[in-house]
């Protein structure tokens, strides 16, 4: 059965990871990639090595930190936006959308929102807001999308290895949970969630106190598809590997296999 296999990563850094970046995608060939957190302007983008690899890219970078990405493999994404609509002020480059292998695909970095309370809890709050908004639109247009990247929530208990040490972090607050079970509640599906309803599945492990060499992870990177794309939804997992390389982003890519149409 021919299947599109969609990834999102985390990179922490696409200049000092690339060649792990490279060697993720030779190894596992996904067909749709969203990156998040570049720390690149867009002049040190490394369109040409991933074009070499057999991915056309579009990208939105920023200096030192932030930055969202989309790539498409054999194939160029089509753009539709690089801003999530709702702030013209906001200078964070945090989002991009386009149009690949027939299925819009948003590639979202939402705020971390540490420390909170605070301005920056405040500001993840709103970019919330906006993107409930956008996603509402997205969810009745009646094209097929998927909503992929790090989104800074930890959707529940079953998300995390222990709650102990994250009581008062900003991932774990009843208002970012409250923001992510809206999305859920417009129709979304939290793809590995669904197909996974028991298990403890983790995209994230910290580079402190041996979190990755205990596996005590978080859940935070997600890929939420259309009731279009639910019908076609096939396999998910996290290719956990990545993160155990040396020099690893703390992030690992997470991804979903649909039906091609």
């Amino acid at each position: 059965m021919p299947t599109l296999r969609i990834a999102t990563f985390n990179i922490n850094g696409i200049q000092t990871r690339l060649a792990a970046l490279l060697a993720w995608l030779a190894r596992e060939q996904p067909d749709i990639v969203c990156l998040q957190e570049l720390k690149a302007a867009d002049s040190k983008f490394p369109a040409t090595a991933l074009r070499e690899a057999g991915y056309g890219a579009i990208w939105k970078g920023q200096t030192a930190w932030n930055g969202v990405a989309i790539l498409a493999k054999d194939s160029e994404p089509l753009e539709i936006r690089r801003e999530l609509p709702g702030d013209p002020t906001d200078s964070h480059s945090r989002y991009i959308e386009a149009a690949v292998h027939g299925v819009i695909v948003g590639c979202l970095y939402l705020p971390n929102g540490n420390p909170q309370p605070g301005p920056k809890f405040a500001y993840k709050l709103a970019w919330f807001e906006r993107l409930l908004t956008h996603a509402h639109a997205l969810y009745h247009s009646g094209h097929p999308v998927i909503l992929a990247g790090d989104y800074n929530v930890v959707p529940t208990d079953l998300d995390i290895y222990n709650t102990r040490s994250w009581l008062k972090d900003a991932l774990l607050q009843p208002e970012s949970r409250a923001c992510y079970q809206r999305l859920l509640d417009q129709g979304w599906t939290d793809s590995l969630r669904a197909l996974y309803p028991d298990e403890r599945v983790y995209t994230f492990w910290d580079y402190f106190r041996q979190h990755w060499q205990s596996n005590s992870g978080l859940r935070i990177d997600h890929l939420l598809v259309s009731k279009e794309l639910k019908k076609r939804l096939v396999n998910a997992g996290v290719d956990a590997w990545v993160r155990g390389e040396e020099h690893a982003s703390d992030h690992a890519p997470t991804w979903i296999e649909i039906k091609r149409p």
